[in-house]
């Protein structure tokens, strides 16, 4: 099954990386009603949180460990973007600051975890 292409700028995804995924699921369960799906980590679950009812996930909750230890506390937006090469040279030109490496999501997508010189992080995001 083939993914939907969202369009360029577009706002894709919500993650909240923190010390303790499992209550933070919890509380958002509770506060929003949002629904969790487990994803194996290996030795841990992260979390998608979806809508109670469509089971549709909207946000990802997971644990600062693994690939995630150096991502800073606070919900990250993921926006869409043509050409994620480009869009880190450009964070770098501008003042930004690159927090991770490009990285594979499955076959399905590149992201990489970004800071704007005000502070402020997120992440860029490119379908393949």
């Amino acid at each position: 099954m083939e993914q939907e292409k969202l369009p360029i700028g577009s706002i894709g995804w919500f993650d909240l990386t923190t010390v303790d995924a499992d209550a933070t699921r919890d509380f958002y369960s509770a506060v929003t009603g949002w629904v969790s799906q487990p994803i194996s980590m290996g030795s841990y679950n992260d979390y998608a949180m979806a809508q109670p009812e469509n089971n549709i996930p909207v946000a990802g909750i997971c644990h600062a460990a693994g690939a995630n230890t150096d991502i800073p506390a606070g919900w990250i937006l993921y926006i869409t973007v043509a050409d994620i090469q480009a869009s880190v040279d450009s964070c770098k030109k501008m003042g930004g600051t690159v927090l991770t490496d490009i990285k594979a999501f499955g076959d399905q997508a590149f992201y990489c975890f970004l800071r704007d010189p005000s502070g402020a992080a997120f992440a860029v995001f490119q379908q393949k």
